[in-house]
């Protein structure tokens, strides 16, 4: 039982949420939704009991185990990778510690003995002899290898220790789990293997990701905070998005209707007020105008900026060969001897466990890293755009939006600029923030402003939905859909590649696997299967 009553949370005189009345029922699976910075870690916390609402209450069952996500990776870097998982029971943990300690002892009393009995009681109660083969399989399932299973958490990566992490959370079958982006740094049979694991999942379970594929996958219910409220829907995120869509356009349609009504009223009481013969009906007519009103349409905090990419020209045959590539950072080989031709009409995802292969080859094709062997030439008729990564560096000093965004076109219009920040959804005086107090999401926008203006023909980016919420990613994804011209990227969003790439290239530890298809037909693909285990023997995967 997980109750919210009257809850409201507000900084200052900014009012996240307020009213909220929600029962999470057991069984269900509720995606929790909402624009950046709405408040939907906050909310999560207020569910813990990490932080406290402003008024109203969370009705908890005592007797009932809530478990949470940590997001602090280095907190447990001194415990053991099995006993870090066992920890997301802290009862069963507390027993297990506890017991060894008393075995431990030199001088086992009588009194030690009993205290014992009680524990092994304690443990089969609770399946406790099963505790680190439940870690280890859970370990497993998100792609740990067995022999990190016994090493202490500092040793480990941060991607590995993030699987570790939400190993605990889904330890020991807690009765409420709380998940604030649990995809990250997931490769693709680990999200699977999630996504098969909360499917069967009989208890409550509130999820924040970014990830639409997930959230489809697992959700029966979404949790939508907008207008400073928070309402449930029943059905996955696309059902809850084609839902919404039509009860505003449905109320848009109504309004039209009252609308055309009311100028219809208003032009005969005009016509006919001061006709004594029709000075009934005009009568008549004016208390029906006084009961027709139009229905609000409330302005929702979701804004969705406009995305698209218009090419100068076309493409010719030739686009991009990469041949012998080869680069070493830090004297360890990243690239050897990779090879690639880009045709005309390709757009290719980049993906593997590397992603710092993906991000080097980028730099290079794009210019901004010297190979150590090999070539790589751009057709003649190609003029390319880059997303980097790590876009920091052109956020420095103290220029306005407007000022630095004129610096990347040769149309110096002021207006000209500003409509590009306008799609970008920085209108008014938000088109003159300094560029050095954007936050991650605003500077995401802003490089997609830049490529915009650059009529570019052949784009490459790497990782573009990183700090994007919902909203902006769907509209970056249907901008790159509509693009009429080639695409290099890499992202780890499963609808974002499947629904833009019409090629894979998978850069393996033993290999590259190039397939023309659909990352879903990839992944489904036999051949590509075996293909992909044969290449990834003795490696770990870590991410799409």
């Amino acid at each position: 039982m997980l109750n919210v009553v009257d809850v409201k949370l507000a900084f200052g005189k900014r009012v996240l949420f307020k009213d909220v009345n929600i029962n999470f029922s057991p069984g269900n699976c509720y995606g929790l939704i909402g624009a950046n910075g709405s408040g939907k870690s906050t909310f999560l916390k207020i569910l813990s009991g990490e932080i406290e609402p402003n008024s109203g209450e969370v009705v908890r069952n005592p007797k009932e185990r809530i478990a949470v996500l940590r997001q602090d990776q280095s907190a447990f870097d001194e415990l053991p990778v099995l006993e870090t998982v066992i920890m997301g029971h802290p009862k069963l943990h507390d027993v297990l510690k506890e017991r060894d300690l008393i075995y431990s002892k030199e001088d086992f009393t009588d009194e030690d003995g009993h205290r014992a009995a009680e524990l092994e009681e304690l443990l089969d109660e609770m399946n406790g002899y099963e505790a680190e083969a439940d870690a280890a399989t859970l370990l497993s399932g998100l792609g740990l290898a067995d022999e990190l299973h016994q090493k202490k958490m500092k040793e480990l990566e941060g991607g590995e220790k993030v699987r570790v992490l939400l190993a605990q959370a889904l330890f020991g079958n807690p009765d409420i789990l709380l998940l604030d982006e649990p995809t990250n740094n997931l490769d693709i049979e680990s999200i699977t293997w999630l996504e098969n694991f909360l499917y069967n999942f009989s208890n409550t379970v509130i999820v924040v990701s970014h990830d639409r594929h997930f959230i489809n996958k697992v959700c029966t219910h979404i949790a939508d905070i907008d207008f400073g409220k928070i309402m449930v829907y029943a059905g996955n995120y696309d059902f809850w998005a084609q839902s919404i869509e039509l009860a505003i356009k449905q109320k848009k349609e109504e309004n039209k209707k009252k609308e055309d009504k009311i100028k219809e009223l208003q032009s005969f009481i005009e016509r006919f007020s001061s006709n004594a013969s029709k000075a009934r009906q005009a009568t008549s007519r004016k208390k029906l105008l006084e009961k027709l009103t139009l229905d609000e349409i409330p302005v929702t905090s979701r804004r969705f900026p406009y995305v698209a990419f218009k090419p100068d020209r076309e493409c010719g045959k030739m686009v991009l060969s990469i041949e012998n590539l080869g680069k070493a950072i830090d004297g360890e080989a990243v690239l050897t001897g990779f090879n690639l031709v880009a045709n005309r009409n390709d757009k290719i995802a980049f993906v593997g466990p590397n992603n710092l292969v993906k991000t080097v080859l980028f730099q290079i094709i794009m210019g901004e890293m010297k190979p150590d062997s090999g070539d790589y030439r751009w057709g003649e008729t190609i003029t390319s755009a880059y997303f980097p990564k790590e876009n920091s560096s052109f956020f420095e000093g103290e220029k306005n939006l407007v000022d630095w965004l004129r610096q990347y076109t040769a149309i110096n219009d002021e207006t000209y600029v500003r409509g590009f920040l306008g799609r970008m959804l920085f209108s008014g005086e938000e088109s003159l923030k300094k560029v050095n107090v954007l936050s991650g999401g605003e500077r995401v926008r802003c490089m997609l402003a830049r490529m915009m203006l650059s009529g570019a023909n052949a784009m490459v980016l790497d990782d573009p939905t990183n700090h994007l919420d919902l909203e902006s990613i769907t509209s970056l994804n249907n901008g790159l859909i509509n693009f009429n011209g080639v695409l290099l990227f890499s992202s780890h969003d499963y609808q974002f590649i499947d629904s833009i790439a019409n090629r894979i290239v998978e850069i393996t530890p033993s290999g590259v696997i190039d397939r023309a298809m659909t990352f879903e037909e990839y992944i489904n693909s036999d051949e590509v299967r075996a293909i992909r285990d044969e290449c990834y023997h003795g490696h770990q995967r870590l991410s799409i």
